[in-house]
């Protein structure tokens, strides 16, 4: 029964899976992806809006975790095109190869199928920031000024942490004494600098929060900091798929220069507009197009979210499901084999969830693949361990019977020992559900969408609405899942078992 129950919601989880706007696009849809920060996903709005007014479909892949993310993606054309800085791909991505100008950078580019626009029109360089009355106090005026003061604490940019361009290299060009630094995301930065708790901070130079918090922004005394030009990074097979859409994009170039960038960011951080309305409104005073920003009601949201956040789970629970029954079946008929499987799944759930996401994205690329099979690695640990423990808690009497009653391997399992053991595999399998419904949120990291989208930009833009938009229903589905396998239960587990629990006999 149990196995006929977890088929059945396999199959409908696959047969739903078609309908996913990431699955169901088509070759002719351009996909555009954009970072984890407002910048980036006001630049990917554009994008987006402006194929649209060339006659073309464009999904927008909004907020794909880091630069290596979207670099992958556009590689495997997984994403057509999406928002870059000269600055990383000198400094991070294509470091080891020394580019100098310009001209040598879309060579370098050329040669991985790749093709970069001219400027945008502004410098998003990094640059370092404190306190307006710290840098009075401390008389900070310069990078180099902060040798003086050790223990100054500072907070960067997790990506900023490990970049070449970043902490490590700063930190070696500067000769930077300090001890206490910390990695974060970088718009918690700025509340952090706010109260108090950080006194150093990385920035983006168009960053909106700047003028709003009143930042001084430390001078680059020795010259660390490259340019970051903000071009569009696109795939060269779309020049001759879509040459239509790349005239387009290339209308973008020189368009935007840093105090218009500058304020397009506050528009959307402190005066919060939607991204989408922010970028329609730019496109139609600059480039006269008829550009609509698609704002969708939190209704809206929430049901796709909804859909989007169950079909994850759908997927890799029933799967995890299927596999995870027969693994436990199998630890506890060969017991020594059964401490290998224990074992693996155990170092399996060890792995840090947001490190699994990643991982997979070198072998599936971005999306829902990636997310499912992570969620189904999460989701193993409790169903084989709670499968084996139920089947080898049966006492010794009752098997011995079912053995003198000549009933054969197959049948004894059938209809003695799963039913006498699926109270606890039932309680393994919520306890699954219940975990993959929480882990799920990461999935948005890499554009598999579901609860943590909303929760994902809700952070980035300081919006506690937007945080319980997306973390209060993934409560309450958590709570429903667990109903849902409560009542499962009751048509699970034989009437004897049951009124043997409620009882206590």
């Amino acid at each position: 029964m149990i196995a006929r129950l977890v088929g059945s919601a396999f199959a409908a989880a696959m047969m739903a899976a078609c309908i996913h706007p990431s699955v169901a696009a088509t070759p002719e849809v351009v996909q555009v992806g954009s970072k984890k920060f407002t910048e980036s996903v006001i630049l990917g709005e554009m994008l987006a809006q402006v194929i649209e007014a060339a006659g073309n479909p464009a999904y927008h892949r909004r907020e794909l975790g880091g630069t290596r993310v979207l670099w992958g993606a556009l590689l495997k054309g997984e994403i057509d095109v999406y928002p870059e800085y000269t600055g990383t791909l000198r400094q991070e991505i294509l470091a080891a190869e020394n580019l100098g100008s310009d001209a040598e950078l879309r060579e370098a580019l050329a040669r991985r199928g790749l093709r970069m626009t001219g400027s945008l029109g502004f410098n998003n360089t990094y640059a370092i920031g404190v306190s307006g009355d710290l840098a009075d106090e401390l008389a900070l005026t310069t990078i180099s000024d902060l040798r003086a003061h050790p223990g100054l604490v500072m907070g960067f940019g997790n990506e900023f942490m490990n970049r070449a361009d970043g902490w490590p290299g700063l930190r070696a060009h500067y000769r930077l004494p300090q001890e206490n630094v910390r990695g974060l995301d970088h718009d918690l930065a700025y509340r952090g600098i706010a109260s108090g708790s950080l006194q150093v901070i990385d920035l983006y130079a168009t960053d909106a929060e700047i003028a709003y918090y009143g930042l001084r922004s430390l001078q680059d005394d020795q010259g660390f900091f490259p340019v970051y030009d903000a071009v569009l990074l696109y795939r060269a097979d779309l020049e001759t798929r879509l040459p239509g859409v790349v005239a387009q994009l290339q209308r973008l170039a020189g368009r935007i220069d840093a105090a218009t960038m500058a304020g397009l960011n506050a528009r959307v951080k402190i005066e919060r507009h939607a991204e989408s309305a922010v970028a329609a409104e730019f496109l139609r005073s600059r480039l006269g197009l008829h550009a609509v920003g698609d704002v969708t009601s939190v209704w809206q949201r929430l049901a796709r979210h909804t859909l989007e956040h169950l079909l994850l789970v759908a997927i890799s629970l029933s799967a995890a499901i299927l596999v995870a029954l027969p693994l436990g079946i199998l630890a506890a008929r060969r017991p020594r084999l059964g401490q290998s499987i224990l074992a693996a799944a155990g170092v399996l759930q060890t792995i840090p969830s947001l490190a699994l996401f990643v991982f997979m994205i070198p072998l599936l690329g971005i999306g829902g693949p990636p997310a499912v099979v992570a969620l189904f690695v999460y989701s193993l640990l409790p169903i084989v361990r709670n499968t084996h423990a139920g089947l080898t808690n049966i006492p010794l009497a009752i098997r011995e019977s079912a053995q003198a009653l000549g009933l054969p391997a197959p049948s004894r399992l059938r209809l003695i020992e799963l039913p006498l053991s699926a109270p606890t595999i039932l309680a393994g399998i919520k306890t699954a559900a219940v975990i993959n419904v929480g882990t799920a949120t990461l999935a948005a990291l890499i554009g598999a969408g579901g609860y943590g989208q909303p929760i994902l930009t809700g952070i980035r833009l300081d919006d506690i609405g937007l945080i319980l938009e997306g973390a209060v229903p993934a409560a309450v589905l958590a709570l429903a899942v667990q109903g849902v396998f409560e009542a499962t239960e009751r048509l699970v587990v034989p009437h004897g078992l049951r009124l043997e629990q409620t009882t206590g006999c």
